[in-house]
């Protein structure tokens, strides 16, 4: 499959949304609460988030296909809504956007969330170098939410 990652632009983002609610739906399916903030994100709202966020899509002939967005604070980057959509799941489409986001940042550590039920998740990011470091339960919906993290291995290589 050949598809590139580039960076997101504000235009993109109605067809940026577009995977992320097809993809979240299944997770709103899981917990049976379609209230989820990555269903009920506005244009608008995703528009704003251009200023603090790097915000990355996967597009193969011309389609976005997948998207993911992350944030530096306080040396942790936090990243949010890795979505691809459904039936191009499964092909390394999610871990080259982690890979990618991973790389365009250089915190001590990288963190992200995904609800307790969501198995395929906790295993994709588990696969990917993460460890659980908190539970917490989000509003609304009560759902409760696994926070996992990684330590940048570019940092421990160079102590």
């Amino acid at each position: 499959m050949n598809y590139q990652i580039t960076q997101a632009e504000p235009k993109d983002a109605e067809e940026i949304l577009k995977v992320q609610k097809s993809a979240y739906r299944s997770e709103a399916e899981l917990y049976n609460d379609y209230d989820i903030p990555p269903l009920k994100q506005t244009v608008d709202e995703l528009k704003e988030q251009f200023k603090d966020y790097i915000i990355l899509k996967a597009v193969l002939n011309d389609q976005i296909i997948g998207t993911i967005r992350a944030y530096e604070d306080s040396g942790s980057c936090y990243i949010e809504r890795l979505a691809v959509f459904p039936d191009m799941q499964n092909h390394g489409i999610g871990s080259a956007l982690l890979k990618e986001i991973e790389g365009r940042f250089h915190p001590k550590r990288y963190e992200l969330f995904t609800g307790s039920k969501s198995d395929k998740n906790i295993y994709f990011y588990k696969k990917s170098g993460y460890s659980v470091f908190k539970k917490a339960k989000l509003a609304p919906g009560n759902i409760e939410m696994l926070y996992l993290e990684k330590i940048n291995p570019n940092l421990r290589s160079a102590s």
